[in-house]
Parts: C-alpha cells; sequence; structure tokens
C-alpha cells in the first residue's frame, strides 16, 4: 500500500473574501478551514500537515486541539506554490503521495480523500506505472482535492512559482488519473455571498449559531 500524507492549504491572504480573513469565517459554528481540517483528519492518510501564513496566528488557533503537523510559511505572499513546497518539505520521505486539500473547500468530507487514496492504491498495484496525480471530475471539470504522485511529480512541484499549484504540471498529461467528482469537489469559498449562500442551503431551525468569531473556483491547486 503506497504512503499517502494529507497536506492543507490555510496560507493565502483570501483578499476577494475581503478584509476579513476568510478562513476564520464561521459556517455552521466552526470557522470555514476547521472543516477542510477536520475533513482531513477523518481520512486514513497521515499526517495532516496545515500550512500556516496569512492571520497565521488566529489560523493557529481555530485548528486548536487537533492532531496537525502545522508548518509557517514566510513567503505565502509570493502565492499557492511556496505553500506547496512548504507542505510537501514537512511530510516523510517515505510517503509517495499526498493529498492537497484547500482550506476554504468546507463541504469536502473524509470521505473524498479516502477516495483519492484508494484509486491510487488500486491503480498503483495493477499499472507498471503509478498515475502522476488523481483527481476529482465533475460535469467535465477537474476539481479538488487532488493526489500528486511525489515520485513523478516532485522534482516539477519544487520548480513551480507564484499563485499556482500543480494544475499547470496536470495539464494534457495522459497518466492523471480522473474519478468522479460531486458538488463538493468543485465548491470552494471566495466571497461572503458565497459563504452566505453555502449556509443558506441548510433548513433554518438546524442552523447553529456561529462559535466563533470571525475571523472561486481554483482547478486542481
Amino acid at each position: 500500500m503506497p504512503e499517502v500524507g494529507t497536506i492543507l492549504l490555510a496560507a493565502g491572504l483570501g483578499s476577494r473574501f475581503g478584509a476579513a480573513p476568510k478562513l476564520l469565517a464561521p459556517l455552521d459554528g466552526r470557522p470555514l478551514v476547521r472543516h477542510a481540517a477536520e475533513a482531513a483528519l477523518g481520512a486514513r492518510p497521515r499526517p495532516v500537515v496545515a500550512v500556516l501564513g496569512a492571520h497565521g496566528a488566529a489560523v493557529r488557533d481555530a485548528l486548536a486541539g487537533l492532531d496537525l503537523v502545522r508548518v509557517d510559511n514566510p513567503d505565502y505572499r509570493s502565492g499557492l506554490a511556496s505553500s506547496l513546497r512548504a507542505g510537501l518539505a514537512a511530510l516523510p520521505a517515505t510517503c509517495t503521495a499526498a493529498i492537497v486539500v484547500l482550506g476554504d473547500m468546507p463541504r469536502v468530507t473524509a470521505a473524498h480523500l479516502d477516495r483519492l487514496a484508494e484509486a491510487f492504491a488500486e491503480a498503483s498495484s495493477v499499472a507498471l506505472e503509478p498515475p502522476a496525480a488523481v483527481v476529482p471530475v465533475q460535469a467535465g471539470r477537474r476539481g479538488n482535492p487532488v493526489l500528486l504522485n511525489l515520485r513523478r511529480l516532485g522534482p516539477d512541484i519544487a520548480r513551480l512559482a507564484g499563485d499556482h499549484g500543480a494544475g499547470p504540471l496536470l495539464r494534457g498529461r495522459p497518466d492523471v488519473l480522473e474519478i468522479p467528482g460531486d458538488p463538493a469537489t468543485a465548491l470552494d469559498v471566495d466571497t461572503p455571498d458565497a459563504l452566505a449562500a453555502l449556509g443558506d442551503q441548510r433548513p433554518a431551525a438546524s442552523r447553529p449559531r456561529a462559535a466563533f468569531a470571525s475571523a472561486r473556483h481554483r482547478s486542481e491547486q
């Protein structure tokens, strides 16, 4: 069975959300980033590395009590690529692959992560060359989270720069395994209106009061 870790990207500025820190915005009584962290911890891959940057102290507090490896990215303003590299550097050298989870995708669950790991393990057991990545596809579009084969993509990821994840590396490759996604894998939160709409999808009687004070679909981050 390939050894798979998880990287939670929680370092971004979230500038499109406005002045308030996006990842600390409450949804269903918990900060947005805590939804993603709990989903990651509910899945089997270990360790789970959380990369912090913008609003780092507050995000760290929002993740208090969770069994995460916390890594600070002092270069977070340079874009997503630096956070991805920081997370990968914190994984054990024995990890064959990493699942990359975005902190602003609150409807992703542990089952989504486990499906990625299971698809990679199954493909690795029957193919001479394991896939370079496993990605969910919803309505013809690739989404998140994604699994990256570090043995095949590691050197290329190390050369990424700016506000890019692994998407440019995967585009057009024939060795990317696509699996069925769902609306959760296509949904991230970029604006207060998007967050409000997400909360409004629950029946009013079942919406808990926010217990925490506050704090676009990107393809293949």
